[in-house]
């Protein structure tokens, strides 16, 4: 067997990328192409008195202007994950009323993109107008309804010990908003070759379970509706579902009868693509004179949309990461006149993992302890909620490694303690951690006379790498070189490949390859591609075809399957200028066996890169008047350049997780961006001796 799981294969769709031949979601040809601009609201709170579109409808191009006045026909979905699943409960104008602030409220409609953007700029719209609330500080909290059937509150043992603790951290650590900003914006091209059947061409993150949406929404057997989406120029949890956009952009073309393509522009993006809510976090953390953790105490608070329910889950890791006989956890969700929080990489663990592991370094400087000896000392051998043992955990080993590879031992054991260039230098730490996510894969393997084999799934290719791993499997299961292994992902036609989320598409699709390429040799009574194609040419046959799936089995009742890490950083301050440049990054990961070292050293870089982004720039306000984000571009949204960011050294450990699936592969996506944010704050502590609980950390707050 040639050996390609595990090694470095260079991307299959790589080429296709920087070359431009890769055709994402508004780039697709069309025939009678015609434009839509969406018309947004300039108010948070209220509702439309009157809206004149004759200005609009006259001018020259216009082919029509939808509004709550004239709204197509669309059907309420189920909307509940598993047959259908829509960002938006509210659907788009259903009514005259205004939510928050760039809340779409009609749709031109005209040949060329320019002449419906000039022409919505026309639309005359009179507001009664009630004062929004987007201050999280002023709102109302209540405790969060249950989420996938699971509820927030939970409490073992008794928290009362918290008073009596050798030492003790009472904390509270604040995230900002953050806003989805992927490469490609969102777009969708709409054509009903009938008025029976569609075809989408959309960024989707889980095609199949897009396609049964839209048959939801619009009256339609599901294979009526076929959803195309080859590439994403990223997305991280904003393209998983339909969004008001989309679903008003389908609608629409059905009743003009006309392919029709709207686009977001970034300032739309803002306010109608979801973003992370901000959060705050009380941690109160009891430990003996040793260091052995006795109380966990975990509140948090989040905001959602008057028009959908979306919890920000922050105490989900505390279960998993240090065993402590007393813990409390609570989350509270206020309501906000912003656009619908959603799913943004890391989903709870990113915040959550700030907060933990902020206050056990707190607790670590206070017990005069390493951070490193503090998290060995309390790590957990078991999911303290389900109370089942971990599969393959190797968190320890993320730690050691870690600190090895980084020097830890040479680190100066006070603050203010490392000069270098006439700056501070911190060293900081932190773990990280994410939940083992698999779902059901099917996959089709065909192998040709001309020696190539194909894979066809719905799954798709978000960035991640997804084209690269599926080909890796399937040459080492036949025995092909790589290159000979032709993917064809993300298009509903395809057998279902699963979603594209909570780092699972590995996980998902590499058993169903495995089992395809395994059938295909089988039926070619052969143990080897060469042999397989020897027996092909002689049979005369097109190909040697196999269809299998893969899907969760009972494991779940007998293990709990995490991805670990643990990341290092050097931090230089200039505390005149208040200049932060994050100098040294170490991080070393167990995420079960290794498919593409590669493109998942890729994929934890970026989420370090993602989390640097968080720690020290990305914030987004809004205009207490009129509710819109105050950022309205990737100029004015900051971000992490090529400057801000060092070198990042990737080292990954551990064993296959064979109990988790016969792939042993577990997700790389979103571990890497946890725990980011507050190895930087760690690092920043030890620089300068300030405690900083405020993400993001921007240069006011150093100086």
């Amino acid at each position: 067997m040639n050996k390609v799981i595990g090694t470095g294969v260079n991307r299959k769709d790589g080429l296709a990328k920087v070359t431009g031949t890769a055709t994402y979601a508004a780039e697709h040809q069309i025939p009678g192409l015609v434009h839509g601009y969406l018309i947004t609201a300039t108010i948070a709170n209220g509702q439309i008195k009157s809206i004149d579109t004759s200005a609009a409808e006259k001018t020259s191009g216009v082919i029509a202007v939808f509004t709550h006045k004239n709204s197509p026909k669309i059907f309420k979905p189920s909307n509940n994950f598993v047959t259908s699943k829509i960002y938006e409960a509210r659907l788009p104008l259903s009514d005259n009323k205004v939510h928050y602030g760039g809340q779409i409220i009609g749709l031109v409609v005209a040949d060329t993109f320019e002449q419906a953007r000039d022409a919505a700029h026309l639309v005359k719209v009179e507001y009664t107008v009630q004062k929004p609330l987007v201050d999280a500080k002023k709102a109302t909290y209540q405790e969060a309804p249950p989420a996938f059937g699971e509820e927030f509150k939970f409490e073992q043992g008794n928290i009362a010990g918290f008073a009596s603790a050798s030492a003790k951290i009472e904390a509270s650590y604040k995230t900002s908003t953050e806003l989805h900003t992927p490469m490609e914006p969102h777009a969708i091209i709409a054509h009903w070759p009938d008025n029976d059947s569609v075809t989408i061409y959309e960024p989707s993150q889980w095609v199949m379970g897009t396609g049964r949406t839209y048959a939801e929404l619009f009256g339609l057997p599901s294979e009526r509706v076929r959803v195309v989406t080859p590439f994403l120029g990223g997305a991280f949890g904003c393209k998983a579902f339909p969004w008001p956009h989309g679903i008003l952009a389908v609608a629409v073309a059905r009743q003009i009868k006309r392919p029709l393509k709207v686009v977001l522009s970034r300032r739309q993006m803002t306010a109608n693509s979801g973003h992370r809510s901000e959060t705050e976090q009380i941690l109160r953390l009891g430990a003996t004179a040793d260091g052995k953790l006795i109380v966990i105490d975990h509140e948090a608070k989040s905001a959602t949309s008057p028009v959908d329910e979306f919890t920000e889950p922050c105490t989900g890791i505390t279960p998993v990461m240090y065993a402590v006989p007393n813990m409390r956890l609570q989350q509270e969700l206020a309501v906000l006149n912003v656009g619908t929080p959603t799913f943004m990489r890391a989903p709870g663990e990113n915040p959550g993992m700030w907060a933990l592991e902020s206050a056990m370094d707190e607790l670590a400087w206070q017990l005069k302890l390493d951070p490193v000896e503090l998290r060995l000392k309390n790590e957990t051998k078991e999911h303290q909620r389900k109370n089942l043992p971990f599969s393959a955990k190797h968190f320890a080993d993320c730690l050691r490694v870690g600190a090895e590879q980084f020097g830890w031992q040479d680190r100066p054991k006070q603050v203010r303690s490392l000069t270098r260039d006439g700056k501070l230098i911190g060293w900081g730490m932190a773990a990280a951690t994410f939940p083992g996510m698999r779902g059901r894969a099917t996959v089709k393997a065909r192998l040709l006379p001309d020696g190539t084999a194909h894979i066809l799934t719905s799954g798709n290719d978000m960035g991640t790498g997804a084209y690269t791993v599926v080909a890796a499997t399937a040459a080492e299961v036949l025995g092909l070189p790589v290159e000979r292994v032709k993917v064809e992902l993300g298009d509903s036609l395809l057998p279902d490949g699963g979603l594209a989320g909570g780092s699972q598409m590995t996980a998902s699709l590499v058993p169903a390859v495995m089992s395809a390429c395994t059938q295909v040799l089988n039926n070619a009574q052969a143990k080897t591609a060469t042999e397989a194609l020897a027996n092909l040419r002689q049979s005369g046959r097109a190909a040697f075809e196999a269809t299998a799936s893969s899907a969760p089995g009972d494991e779940a009742k007998k293990w709990a399957f995490q991805s670990w890490g643990a990341h290092f950083c050097e931090v230089s301050i200039d505390e005149e200028i208040g200049r932060l440049q994050v100098t040294r990054w170490v991080s070393v990961m167990d995420i079960g066996k290794v498919i593409n070292a590669k493109t998942a050293a890729s994929q934890v870089r970026g989420g370090v890169i993602m989390g640097i982004g968080q720690a020290l720039m990305e914030e987004c306000h809004f205009d207490p008047n009129i509710g819109y984000p105050v950022v309205y571009d990737l100029a004015t949204y900051h971000y992490p350049a090529h400057a801000d960011i060092p070198r990042i050294q990737v080292t990954f450990v551990g064993e296959p997780d064979i109990n988790f699936n016969p792939g042993g592969a577990r997700g790389v996506g979103e571990v890497g961006i946890t725990g980011v944010s507050s190895a930087i704050a760690n690092a920043i502590y030890h620089a300068t001796g300030k405690r900083i609980r405020d993400l993001p950390i921007t240069p006011d707050k150093l100086l």
